[in-house]
């Protein structure tokens, strides 16, 4: 996540001298910074435990999907609306309802006794994640409002975000593999007791006097036509690409949008000025926005399951493989300072985009090599481009707008973001799933008892991270072809799905720059 712009709306008049937010600063920040800190472990930590999530319930890769899919679509969806409720209601009373609806969704996901219980759990807690993403930030905003006390405090934030971002996969491996990966989910309601007593005392109620009410039309349009392209991608590998059933909710989900930018364009107070998308720079940073999460940040979900499957990593294991990537994310915003002294912001997105697209295809071209020592390298390339990315995506978005409209940029950005990665899950989802499957028929073609072991079933097990329920009550004989060709099949399958992903990322670099440059012009 990088340092967010905030909402410039008008905000109320400071709090006593004595309130202790006001005598202890330092504490209201660190309150707020964890808050977000919970939110991005709990977005990373989840990819690592696919697997194991996968065998307790005899998942298929499309409820695997869902699991990370629900959760990023309800978060994208109500990011606009909640930063609106925390305006007008109260930031620290949203703080508050967040904790309570992300505790309880959490206690919900850990206890869940289905894929589509957790599914569902997933779904509720994406909601109360963006109603504590919001709230914190505007928190931060609200103390911290002017001067070097505020770009100290962005610091601090962006420090605890880059720490919880490197931390999450192996803190994500080691609970799955020593404590089971329910204890995910169940080792956030007490962390969310503690954030919600210390929120009670040392966060100042705040408000916007002048916030507009809460779009609700709007808000439902976009969330049902994000739902609907989300159920048609995660839907292909079953029903195929030309099918009735993704062209039908392809087909709603366009429908869905149109609506909303109708009702966005008869509002009188919209959730979101379309004026904002008739200027270049604007939209070459939101696509700059869009590629990075496309790209780099959804390898958060893929890699793990790419490292458990074809090098037969452990949850812990893969948690630890992840770090080139992670650690490179961190060096890359230092990077991304030191080419700024030098470019302009249209090509230091695009070197961003460019070194993540570089990334990709060399991770494709080595994906099935079966040597870790070359993923990793190619890890690295990619986690330095997110960095750069990291650092530099939403403050080109918020330059791009006048300061009055600063907090509506940040939630499209933010928005831009999530819708991103849902998207990208769904699509390279898709790819992975239609190029294992022929990967595998083509690599067991000469075994006729292998090949019509690859089923329905077996390709959802495989997909899913769950191998060994896969191969249960298939002979010996079978068991041995399947078990060294499966796992090359899967990583031939990834390998296309970074090729799309590569080839996206360098595109979107041109076009970025074109963008810039247009707009310079």
């Amino acid at each position: 996540m990088s340092e967010p712009a905030v909402s410039s709306a008008p905000v109320d008049a400071a709090s006593p001298a004595a309130s202790f937010s006001q005598r202890h600063p330092h504490i209201t920040l660190t309150l707020a910074s964890a808050t977000c800190a919970v939110i991005v472990l709990d977005t990373n930590v989840v990819a690592v435990s696919l697997p194991s999530i996968a065998h307790a319930f005899h998942a298929s890769f499309a409820q695997i999907e869902w699991v990370v899919s629900a959760y990023m679509t309800a978060f994208a969806a109500c990011l606009l609306p909640a930063g609106a409720l925390a305006d007008r209601f109260g930031r620290r009373r949203t703080l508050l309802g967040g904790l309570v609806l992300f505790a309880l969704a959490s206690f919900a996901c850990g206890a869940a006794p289905s894929a589509a219980a957790l599914i569902a759990a997933r779904a509720v807690k994406g909601v109360g994640a963006a109603l504590l993403l919001t709230a914190a930030l505007s928190v931060i905003a609200h103390r911290f409002a002017l001067g070097p006390a505020r770009e100290r405090a962005w610091a601090v934030w962006g420090m605890c975000m880059g720490i919880a971002t490197t931390l999450a996969p192996w803190i994500g491996g080691a609970i799955t593999q020593w404590a089971g990966w329910r204890w995910i989910f169940l080792m956030n309601p007490p962390i969310c007791l503690v954030l919600g007593i210390g929120a009670w005392i040392a966060i100042d109620e705040s408000r916007d006097p002048h916030a507009k009410r809460l779009d609700a039309p709007g808000s439902l349009l976009f969330a049902a036509a994000l739902a609907c392209g989300v159920w048609a991608l995660i839907g292909i590998p079953a029903h195929g690409w030309d099918s009735a059933a993704t062209l039908g909710r392809v087909a709603a989900s366009a429908a869905l949008m149109a609506a909303f930018v109708c009702a966005e364009r008869w509002q009188a107070r919209p959730m979101i000025d379309l004026a904002l998308f008739g200027r270049a720079r604007f939209v070459g940073a939101l696509l700059a926005m869009f590629g990075y999460a496309a790209c780099a940040q959804v390898m958060m979900t893929f890699l793990p399951l790419y490292l458990q499957i074809a090098f037969g990593f452990s949850a812990l294991a893969a948690g630890l493989g992840m770090l080139p990537f992670a650690l490179a994310m961190i060096v890359g915003p230092s990077l991304g300072a030191a080419l700024s002294r030098r470019l302009a912001t249209g090509g230091v997105l695009s070197m961003g985009l460019a070194l993540i697209g570089v990334g990709n295809l060399a991770t494709a071209a080595c994906a099935a090599s079966g040597h870790y020592v070359y993923v990793a390298l190619a890890m690295l390339v990619t986690g330095t481009g997110a960095g750069i990315m990291n650092g530099d995506t939403q403050k080109a978005i918020m330059a791009c707008v006048p300061p009055q409209r600063t907090g509506m940029a940040s939630g499209i950005s933010t928005t831009t973001r999530f819708a991103a990665i849902v998207t990208s899950v769904g699509v390279l989802g898709a790819v992975l799933a239609v190029r294992t499957h022929t990967a595998l028929a083509q690599i067991v073609a000469a075994s006729p008892a292998a090949a019509r072991a690859v089923d329905a079933h077996f390709m959802a097990s495989l997909l899913a991270g769950d191998l060994a329920d896969a191969l249960r009550a298939l002979d010996a004989s079978v068991v041995l072809v399947l078990s060294h060709a499966a796992p090359l099949a899967f990583a031939q399958g990834f390998a296309w799905a970074l090729l799309l992903s590569g080839g996206f990322a360098l595109a979107a670099a041109v076009l970025v720059k074109l963008l810039a440059d247009a707009r310079e012009a």
